[in-house]
């Protein structure tokens, strides 16, 4: 009797080992998918963001992106960028969304502060929507809202959403406008000068990484 007890018992325990080796395994095939909700700006923003982007799996799946309102340009980059994509991912997805510029070339300080707001009105709600697990951005005015929206949701217990935020190839002695901000409020900051991990010892210099 104590023999065949002592079977059963290590029968079981092999049969908890395989049971967990089998959920580890079945759950490395299966990796979770990354919401991704990135940032893009006109002028040169958007194709360093995309090259960004380009780097990452198809793990980072569906990629949202947000742009302002007045920007065609980097709608039609996207576009082409993610055609190509679909070429080799077949599962590959993605959506745009506009919501007013937060400040325009040459705009006052002043004046920007209440159109940053005007573009918080539509940025809460499609943060809200989306609850992405990651924001991707690298400095136009309108990651500005995004970000602020995306704090929300992690400091009102919905959910904790990771800021990365990438600064521009282009600045090399100081941070853009975004940049002096979201240095607080970012969860990952990087900077692709040695000059700026200097001066801003949070940050992460990995060398060029766009």
């Amino acid at each position: 009797m104590n023999f065949l007890l002592c079977l059963i018992a290590v029968g079981g325990v092999a049969a908890l080992v395989l049971l967990r080796l089998w959920l580890y395994f079945r759950k490395e095939e299966c990796p979770v998918s990354v919401r991704v909700l990135v940032v893009a700006g006109s002028g040169g923003h958007t194709t360093e963001i995309l090259r960004l982007l380009g780097s990452l799996s198809k793990d980072y799946n569906p990629r949202h992106y947000v742009l302002a309102d007045t920007d065609k340009m980097s709608a039609v980059k996207i576009r082409l960028f993610e055609e190509k994509r679909a070429e080799r991912d077949s599962e590959s997805l993605y959506t745009t969304h506009r919501i007013p510029r937060s400040r325009e070339v040459q705009q006052s300080w002043s004046s920007s502060v209440f159109t940053t707001l005007y573009a918080m009105c539509y940025s809460l709600p499609l943060t809200f929507r989306l609850k992405p697990d990651l924001v991707l951005c690298n400095g136009p005015g309108t990651c500005i809202p995004i970000c602020a929206s995306a704090l929300l949701l992690r400091i009102l217990g919905i959910k904790k959403v990771i800021i990365v935020y990438v600064e521009s190839i282009c600045r090399v002695e100081t941070l853009s406008l975004s940049g002096k901000i979201l240095y607080h409020f970012s969860d990952y900051f990087f900077v692709q000068w040695p000059t700026l991990k200097g001066k801003y010892p949070k940050s992460v210099y990995l060398g060029r990484i766009v």
